[in-house]
């Protein structure tokens, strides 16, 4: 009696940790961030007129729209990486590797003190995207998928551990959405500098 007991307690407790592998104050913030993000690039980009997205600061700095590309391809790609981890058995031997919290992960990605040059495919020159209209409709399809994923999913995502050669070390895949989420505000506040030139068209 007592081992079955047991037997069923073990069984309880393994279903409770399957049914949600993410709380849902984590669920939660994440979905939180991901809307708010998406929020504030339609926000910073409506109203611009073609010469306003288009102004670049400098030969080497990106305008309004090719920030807006580059968003919208990484969405894509950062998604599709983060879907191939989870696609790979779990790797909960690996979760005490991750050292960096998802505060400071964030943090770390939103902070533009520290410039970061993307690679050749990232790039707003090599998108598929014709009009910042293009990229914008493209960005909201991928973000709307992975606010939904990440609402509904039954994923283990603390325990699909990658290390993706970051400065910061390896980080799990409920990260990862984290990851997407400041990504794009870095390239938002990227946008505000942009307008904030003095040689920004008044319209």
């Amino acid at each position: 009696m007592k081992k079955m007991l047991m037997m069923a307690s073990a069984i309880l407790l393994f279903a409770f940790i399957t049914a949600d592998p993410i709380s849902k104050k984590e669920r939660d913030a994440s979905v939180s961030l991901l809307k708010d993000t998406e929020k504030a690039v339609f926000d910073e980009v409506k109203g611009l007129s073609e010469a306003q997205l288009k102004f670049k600061p400098g030969p080497d700095r990106w305008s309004v729209e090719e920030c807006v590309k580059h968003i919208a391809i990484s969405e894509q790609n950062l998604w599709l990486m983060t879907d191939s981890i989870l696609k790979q058995p779990a790797t909960p031997e690996k979760r005490p590797t991750v050292k960096v919290t998802d505060e400071q992960l964030i943090q770390m990605i939103e902070n533009r003190t520290h410039k970061v040059k993307t690679v050749e495919k990232l790039k707003p020159e090599n998108t598929p995207f014709t009009s910042t209209a293009d990229a914008l409709e493209f960005f909201k399809t991928n973000r709307e998928k992975l606010i939904d994923y990440v609402k509904s999913t039954n994923d283990d995502l603390r325990n699909h551990v990658a290390d993706l050669h970051f400065p910061f070390g390896p980080i799990d895949s409920y990260q990862l959405t984290l990851f997407i989420a400041a990504h794009s505000n870095r390239h938002t506040q990227q946008i505000k500098e942009v307008k904030a030139d003095p040689n920004f068209p008044k319209q």
